[in-house]
């Protein structure tokens, strides 16, 4: 766990004060959901345009 807290770039006083709750936060992957389809894109796309 703490070799996994360095490559995240948790210090070490940081990594022992964080709660159970914390570590499972920085070290679970988030479910993939699908990708963007090109509908979502082009809404987004209208909404915030680059300019």
């Amino acid at each position: 766990m703490t070799r996994t807290a360095a490559m995240l770039g948790v210090a070490p006083e940081a990594f022992w004060r964080l709660s159970l709750k914390e570590w499972r936060m920085l070290t679970d992957r988030p479910a993939s959901g699908a990708p963007m389809g090109r509908t979502d894109l082009v809404r987004m796309t209208e909404a915030w345009p680059d300019e």
